[in-house]
């Protein structure tokens, strides 16, 4: 030690743990460094480091390589750091506070976190679909055919079942009514063009032979007369015709399309409770538990859509019932008094029975008036 250098002689001091120097060798100290540094050269050019926290003793000061002073480099200020030990109390005092390796002192800022939501991709959300799409229907399938076989149980409103039924078979009859009509008006035209072209011939006839002048134009004047009276009665026919497959194509078409959704919920509906009852009868474990709790929730989903479907249907069919006793009533007075005032020969009745109607005939060979004429 007596063969050291004074600058280690003189970089050397303990501190207390406070961070002080020790008062003891304070004058020392001051004495020793002086004699060390070269002449001219202040205590305020001397740069002055730390070990920082990785030293192995509490309070080492280093004194570092000084600059000349002819340097162009301004003179650097003593950086001072703490020790380990008093980190550790700096550190004791508060969480906000952090001393870094440095020694400078940093508030931590807290804030909201926000999480970035990943960008969903729309393969993936198809798959998905497709996948509950054919999950779905195998089990709608599977329901279907236990139905079938007799195995499986199915839901059944009695009432609104007969309601249904009704429905579809009244359709089959007004189909039929609709097909006869069809064919009666077919019948009825082919009848007029033959009954128009005799009266053409009668009247021509009536023409040429002097001697059957009278006979022949009796017979074209009955003719011209039936074929008029069988146009009058071919419109009111026609328009039955109209109002019938309107009835039925239409009115209660949209009803039955109501029914058959109704009926695929009802399947969906008997094939979810299938699946809750299986769950339900199976062991209840940590496996199976959220798998029952997902199928109660897509059966009570399942039920208030076959709920909403069934009362649909039950407003449907009430409204269907009013709208076809009102329909088929006008329909069928028009259809009995045209065919009674036709047969009858009763021109001045079959004429008010198409006004009493509003039916409007189309004259033979004559266009119907363009929009700029309506107006």
């Amino acid at each position: 030690m007596d063969q050291d250098s004074p600058k280690n002689a003189a970089a050397e001091i303990t501190v207390t743990s406070n961070g002080e120097l020790d008062d003891s060798l304070e004058h020392s100290f001051n004495r020793d460094l002086k004699r060390s540094l070269p002449a001219g050269l202040g205590l305020s050019e001397t740069q002055i480091t730390s070990h920082g926290f990785d030293g192995n003793k509490e309070g080492i000061i280093e004194a570092g390589p000084f600059q000349d002073k002819g340097s162009s480099l301004p003179p650097m200020s003593p950086v001072i750091s703490p020790s380990s030990a008093a980190a550790s109390r700096l550190a004791g005092q508060g969480n906000d506070l952090i001393v870094p390796p440095g020694g400078l002192r940093t508030q931590q800022k807290s804030g909201p976190v926000v999480l970035a939501e990943e960008p969903k991709n729309p393969a993936m959300e198809k798959l998905e679909l497709v996948r509950r799409w054919s999950l779905n229907t195998y089990k709608c399938t599977r329901q279907l055919i236990s139905e079938k076989l007799g195995r499986g149980s199915r839901t059944v409103d009695l009432e609104l079942e007969s309601q249904i039924e009704i429905l579809r078979d009244n359709k089959k009859k007004y189909e039929n009514i609709l097909k006869l009509a069809q064919t009666l008006s077919s019948q009825l035209y082919q009848m007029v063009q033959t009954q128009r072209l005799l009266g053409d011939a009668f009247a021509d006839l009536s023409l040429k032979s002097l001697e059957l002048h009278e006979e022949f134009g009796y017979n074209a004047d009955t003719q011209k007369l039936l074929a008029k009276n069988g146009e009058t009665l071919l419109g009111a026919i026609n328009f039955f015709i109209s109002s019938v497959n309107t009835l039925v194509n239409k009115t209660i078409e949209d009803t039955l399309m109501t029914v058959k959704q109704y009926e695929t919920a009802r399947i969906e509906y008997d094939a979810y409770r299938t699946d809750l009852e299986e769950l339900n009868l199976g062991p209840r474990d940590a496996t199976t538990l959220p798998k029952i709790e997902q199928s109660q929730q897509l059966f009570q989903l399942h039920k208030e859509k076959y709920d909403k479907m069934r009362n649909d249907v039950s407003v449907k069919l009430k409204f269907l019932e009013e709208n076809k006793v009102k329909v088929l009533h006008n329909q069928l007075v028009l259809f009995h008094n045209a065919i009674a005032a036709y047969f009858a020969g009763n021109q001045k009745q079959l004429d008010q029975t198409l006004k009493q109607f509003h039916i409007k005939l189309k004259n033979p060979g004559v266009d119907a008036p363009s929009w700029l004429e309506e107006q």
